[in-house]
């Protein structure tokens, strides 16, 4: 085989790929989709989580969002205050700092507080012990199992067990949800974190039945309902609801309380 020959095929794949690039070239300017210069300033300010606790995938679809008007400024609750600013600038907006929300494990049942029906001889997760009898070996079926599995899916190390029960470090915490969206039990909620009255407990069970398997639970006796005198606290299901938006701090519902369900957080 001679030059000529392998001559060629070589300049025919070399014009090919000019052609095809060429073609590529001007395809990619023809049907490019225009992207809002704000979105990548405003993905830019955010910290880069890719929690979703804004309710989007990550932090480039919730910037997109907030952009397009489908989305609050202030929704990233990792950000905080200071992210939200940032946005508002960016946008030239005015937009108030969204009130700092942090997660809380509604449960006072600890290991002296609370009965067991047996013990492990395996280390397992919430998850694992929700397929053993009595789905887990806590005597309350509504409390904290305290074997971890929320600590395993948190990023942001704002979660420990102390004394066999999950316990929220609200300065990490940021309100993403994973913690929420895992447990077994369902009783990790979002709260306001200025918001200090907590009830620290679960359990439907009938006042007498919360007894036996736990001292500090609540027992709906009500005492709490009755006394405050905002409406800011009902009975449902046997248990004390706390509405925040009603809710004033005054405390007596923390001091009613026969069982210390109801706990005044402090700062």
């Amino acid at each position: 085989m001679n030059i000529s020959e392998l001559l060629f095929p070589v300049l025919s794949l070399g014009g090919l790929g000019l052609v095809f690039g060429t073609l590529l070239g001007y395809a990619s300017q023809k049907f490019q989709v225009e992207v809002d210069p704000m979105i990548p300033l405003v993905r830019e300010a955010l910290p880069g989580a890719n929690c979703g606790g804004c309710g989007f995938a990550g932090c480039d679809a919730f910037a997109q969002a907030v952009v397009e008007g489908n989305a609050n400024p202030n929704g990233c609750s990792v950000g905080g205050s200071s992210t939200t600013l940032k946005i508002g600038e960016i946008l030239c907006v005015s937009v108030d700092a969204a009130e700092k929300k942090v997660a809380y494990v509604k449960c006072n049942g600890d290991c002296t507080s609370s009965k067991n029906l047996y013990k492990y001889d395996e280390k397992i997760d919430c998850l694992m012990a929700m397929s053993l009898p009595g789905e887990g070996a806590k005597a309350c079926n509504h409390g904290c199992l305290g074997l971890g599995s929320c600590i395993k899916v948190c990023e942001f190390g704002a979660l420990s067990i102390v004394n066999d029960i999950a316990v929220v470090d609200e300065e990490k915490c940021t309100s993403c949800g994973a913690c929420v969206n895992i447990c077994p039990k369902n009783l990790i909620e979002i709260v306001p974190q200025n918001k200090r009255v907590r009830v620290s407990c679960n359990s439907k069970d009938m006042g007498k039945n919360v007894r036996e398997n736990c001292s500090v639970g609540c027992i709906g006796c009500r005492l709490c309902e009755r006394n405050c005198e905002f409406g800011a606290i009902t009975i449902g299901n046997n248990l004390a609801h706390v509405d925040y938006d009603k809710c004033t701090q005054c405390g007596v519902c923390v001091t009613k309380c026969p069982t210390k369900a109801i706990k005044g957080i402090e700062n």
